[in-house]
């Protein structure tokens, strides 16, 4: 499992999907959290407070829908425990289609961030232009 391009084809598939909410891409980078702490093996078990917690989800209904929504829109297989003291179970596909399994051999593309500083830099500018006086009257 490669977790750099599990992830990149996990978000690409978010960019396609319009029916996914925060709440879902959160709940899922919990899942993975968890999926990658227990070394890739499925399915693995969690508990509804650690994941409501880790994914900032503060509503056991908005946690249970986005999680019965990821399953029947196929990104998880969901097998809920009924109960509390054992867990639900969850398997999390493969999204990473690559042959290799080894290394990361693909060409390297360097990416620099584009950041449109001269707005930035003339917002600086003007504040430091601007000498307030405070004892004047507004």
């Amino acid at each position: 499992m490669n977790y750099i391009r599990h992830m990149n084809a996990w978000y690409s598939k978010v960019y396609e999907d319009k029916r996914m909410k925060s709440t879902h891409i959160a709940l899922y980078t919990a899942l993975f959290q968890f999926w990658n702490l227990n070394r890739f093996d499925n399915p693995v078990t969690v508990f509804r407070s650690e994941l409501m917690r880790l994914s900032k989800i503060g509503s056991a209904n908005t946690y249970t829908k986005c999680l019965k929504e990821l399953d029947e829109w196929s990104y998880i297989q969901y097998l809920p425990s009924h109960n509390p003291m054992q867990g639900s179970r969850v398997h999390l596909y493969t999204f990473d289609k690559s042959g290799d399994k080894t290394t990361d051999q693909s060409p390297v593309t360097v990416v620099r961030p584009y950041i449109k500083q001269n707005k930035q830099m003339k917002q600086v500018k003007s504040d430091v232009n601007q000498i307030k006086n405070y004892d004047e009257p507004l």
